[in-house]
């Protein structure tokens, strides 16, 4: 009897974001500096929308992004 022939099942490698990033990269001083300022003292305040759905997204993350970007 034929059987199709599939491909090895130890072929998975399992790593993190942090290992891909190296440790010079400008997203880590970015990640320690926006975490270290006060946002709500600059003005940036979560607003709530809507009583139902989502919650926002959280403002450091956004401010992570632009400044990176």
């Amino acid at each position: 009897m034929q059987h199709i022939q599939g491909i090895s099942r130890n072929q998975l490698q399992v790593s993190s974001l942090e290992d891909t990033i190296s440790a010079d990269n400008p997203v880590r001083f970015i990640d320690a500096f926006v975490g270290t300022i006060d946002l709500e003292k600059l003005g940036f305040t979560p607003r709530v929308l809507k009583a139902q759905g989502r919650p926002s997204f959280d403002t450091q993350v956004f401010l992570k992004i632009y400044l990176y970007g």
